[in-house]
């Protein structure tokens, strides 16, 4: 059995791909907002939101626990729209992968949707590690709450 690992995920949401972009490289502190039964929060710890190389500090809920992630947002693409983000410490790092990689992108399909991309890389401590299949079950739970928080926000949703 390998220690690296490569998961990826696709849905398609009724958010533009600007929006979901703009959500994950310089506003994740409103997904807490936007899906609070798993995102508690999302805290700045160095740098500015919007900036590569900002460190945030995910708390949530997984598997019925509570969790941490501390990230470096390592890269910002305007123009593929997509975010790496970094773990760099937390509960994933510290019990379960030495490295863990999450790149989301955002690729227009139509007028006021996407397809959302998760990708993960990683590698695990020990071959007992399960890949994170329940992490990217987690992730597409919450891109369907921020679709229809988003969904709740436009005029023509409230008919």
């Amino acid at each position: 059995m390998t220690l690296f690992g490569k998961m990826e995920a696709e849905v398609e949401i009724k958010v533009s791909a600007e929006t979901f972009h703009d959500i994950f490289s310089c506003r994740p502190h409103h997904i807490s907002n936007m899906s609070p039964a798993k995102i508690q929060n999302v805290d700045l710890h160095e740098g500015e939101w919007g900036k590569p190389g900002t460190v945030i500090c995910w708390s949530y809920v997984h598997d019925g626990v509570a969790k941490t992630a501390k990230e470096v947002i390592e890269a910002i693409d305007d123009e593929k729209l997509s975010t790496t983000f970094k773990v760099i410490e937390g509960d994933m790092i510290t019990t379960e992968y030495k490295n863990f990689i999450a790149v989301v992108q955002a690729t227009p399909k139509g007028e006021g949707s996407c397809l959302a991309h998760f990708t993960f890389e990683y590698e695990k401590l020990n071959e007992n590690v399960p890949d994170p299949q329940t992490l990217l079950e987690f992730w597409i739970h919450c891109l369907k709450d921020i679709e229809d928080h988003h969904l709740t926000q436009l005029p023509t949703a409230q008919a």
